[in-house]
């Protein structure tokens, strides 16, 4: 069968190759791929960037997809033939402390579907039952496909911030994340403002406002007068960091309100020089939302599936015979969700 297979530890290593369909164990299911989506994680191990050297190569990529069951395992009582499901790509261990405290996103001993094992960009692929969820029968599998960033998104804005209908919200970056995290806010009646940089005026800045959103390119605008002038507390909120820069939280920290809330949920890296003393003297609340729990998928599929958030809106497809194209045009800020498809 076709797999997108990381062959390298450096920049363009992906190719497309061949490995046996695999047999589902007794607790796994075995799934027809039928679209993947290639997020940021992916772009960074194609770059094989400092902090993914634990990936093993040869290894087939991707984490974000849905399919179609088409055998189980002999103990495996929750699925059958003919579902459709996506996968929590993120295993926790369910015995360490964080598991075991209600927190398994941040489980100290997780393993990454894509990343420590054999991912899904590939025609079939297996995982143990219980790391699926069925998907509702109206939303169909290119948008499900979807799930797990949409998941992030409704994470970062369902549970950890504080903002409610009516707050005026600034999300950092127009990348997969920054827009799904703006489209769930939207959902919920904040004033949404998505801000980018000039590379990303000519694509991702323009499908944030074909989605009705207030889009900011900051090199021409200034962000400061437009807080200021729009909003009622001299500031935004929430803002959500998305971008993975550490400029990001240091921008955040001059435009969010005295008493409102930074969350950061792109990783910003080791060289941010935050000075937080305003943000201490503002009584500005600092969080972090990372990765997403069985509920925060939940969440996002009830979204799909009661029409409040597609996610299809930021999906481009590509050609699986050709990965390195996806991967280069996402890099460049031409696209936003790059999708492959396996099946039909």
């Amino acid at each position: 069968m076709k797999a997108i297979i990381q062959t390298e530890r450096e920049r363009g290593g992906v190719e497309v190759g061949e490995r046996e369909r695999p047999e589902p164990g007794p607790d796994e299911a075995l799934v027809r791929v039928h679209t993947a989506g290639l997020c940021g994680s992916d772009a960074h191990a194609y770059k094989y960037v400092p902090g993914y050297e634990f990936i093993d190569v040869p290894r087939v990529m991707g984490h974000e997809y849905a399919g179609e069951v088409v055998e189980v395992g002999s103990d495996v009582t929750t699925l059958s033939s003919g579902t459709k499901v996506v996968e929590e790509p993120i295993h926790d261990c369910g015995v360490c402390f964080q598991c075991r405290n209600g927190q398994p996103n941040v489980c100290r001993n997780f393993e990454i579907t894509g990343f420590h094992r054999d991912g899904a960009w590939r025609e079939y692929h297996t995982v143990e039952a219980h790391h699926f969820h069925e998907i509702p029968d109206d939303v169909p599998l290119e948008e499900a496909a979807l799930t797990e960033p949409t998941s992030i998104a409704t994470r970062a804005v369902l549970e950890r911030s504080v903002m409610t209908a009516g707050d005026d919200v600034l999300v950092e970056g127009p990348g997969p994340i920054g827009v799904l995290t703006a489209l769930v806010a939207d959902s919920v009646g904040a004033n949404v403002y998505v801000s980018g940089l000039g590379q990303d005026a000519e694509y991702r800045l323009p499908l944030v406002e074909e989605q009705g959103l207030t889009a900011i390119n900051v090199e021409k605008a200034n962000l400061g007068e437009i807080a200021e002038r729009e909003t009622a507390g001299g500031g935004f909120d929430v803002v959500f960091d998305t971008t993975g820069h550490h400029s990001g939280v240091e921008v955040a920290a001059e435009h969010v309100r005295k008493g409102g809330q930074i969350v950061v949920i792109g990783l910003p890296g080791s060289e941010s020089e935050l000075f937080l003393t305003p943000l201490v003297r503002g009584e500005v609340s600092l969080d972090a939302s990372y990765g997403s729990v069985w509920r925060n998928f939940e969440q996002a599929l009830r979204l799909m599936a009661n029409g409040s958030v597609d996610p299809t809106a930021i999906a481009e497809p590509y050609d699986s015979d050709d990965p390195v194209t996806a991967f280069e045009k996402f890099l460049d800020g031409a696209v936003c969700k790059p999708t492959f498809r396996f099946g039909e």
